[in-house]
């Protein structure tokens, strides 16, 4: 627990640095405030279409089975993360699987996203029934676990969390994010939810849907749930051209791709990554995209 305030105390540190460089910039003209948050979160060297559509990122990355018996609150899983820590601490994310299917079914996120320099939790859910408002619940306890009793908890920016899910797990992420403001990303995937208003959901938020989803029809899931988000910090929705609700089980490269920029770019806070979502892409792999383009 020592180690975690501590790492959480430099974390705050770092954040207090990147806005003195930021103030003294605005006094002497020569650092932005962009510039200042850039020097003190990026990891990694500069991205390009090649770097966030690759199957591996720039980072080594390394992973640790998370028995259910360990555990409290959700069915233990999988931790990814980067074995390098000369860039300091990184920003972590939670993923639940959807219904019926096991932590297996997402776990190909797990290194992809890793290797690109956060940590990753692949979670098991406690049943493969559980229903959203559930697996909301389980990405929480699976966050409180990463960042206070892990092994790895020593790397992770207890300050930079975010969440995503597959289907019923992505009806959850939204979920979670209404529960719990500080989240800093929501990704679901292919999402859905009986609930259509995500009005108070404060993260920035990307929706991916898939064109031909016949499970969690866009029209009736990932199109409302975009809409009433608050336009304000930030929205997006990205939609899969002639894919279905199992996209994000088979390795998408467009799905990782838009996730990557996005994460990378409200997690890091990484402006780098502006460049992949706004303005909007013309990228034949998408049906729709829409977003509040953040700058």
């Amino acid at each position: 627990m020592e180690l975690k305030r501590s790492t959480g105390h430099l974390s705050r540190l770092r954040r207090s640095l990147v806005v003195s460089l930021a103030v003294l910039g605005l006094i002497s003209g020569s650092v932005t405030l962009a510039q200042a948050a850039e020097t003190a979160d990026v990891h990694g060297p500069d991205p390009t279409e090649e770097s966030i559509t690759a199957p591996r990122g720039p980072f080594e990355v390394a992973e640790e089975s998370v028995p259910r018996s360990s555990v409290s609150g959700f069915g233990g899983g999988t931790i990814y993360y980067p074995t390098d820590t000369t860039d300091g601490l990184f920003s972590a994310l939670a993923i639940s699987p959807g219904f019926t299917g096991p932590e297996g079914s997402i776990a190909w996120l797990g290194p992809r996203l890793a290797s690109q320099g956060f940590v990753v939790f692949t979670i098991e859910t406690i049943t493969l029934t559980d229903p959203p408002d559930s697996r909301a619940a389980q990405l929480q306890a699976s966050l409180d676990y990463l960042t206070d009793d892990s092994s790895v908890q020593d790397r992770v920016d207890p300050d930079r969390l975010g969440v995503m899910g597959h289907s019923m797990g992505g009806g959850g992420s939204l979920k979670a994010a209404l529960d719990n403001p500080a989240l800093k990303a929501v990704v679901p995937l292919t999402p859905w939810h009986t609930t259509k208003d995500f009005s108070g959901v404060t993260a920035p938020t990307l929706i991916i849907g898939a064109q031909n989803d016949t499970i969690a029809p866009v029209s009736e899931h990932a199109e409302p749930f975009y809409e009433s988000l608050p336009d304000d910090p930030a929205k997006a929705y990205v939609e899969l051209a002639g894919e279905g609700h199992l996209a994000p089980i088979l390795g998408n490269t467009t799905l990782a791709k838009y996730s990557i920029a996005w994460i990378k770019r409200f997690l890091d806070e990484d402006t780098r990554y502006d460049q992949f979502l706004c303005p909007p892409p013309q990228d034949p792999a998408l049906s729709d995209y829409r977003s509040t383009c953040p700058h």
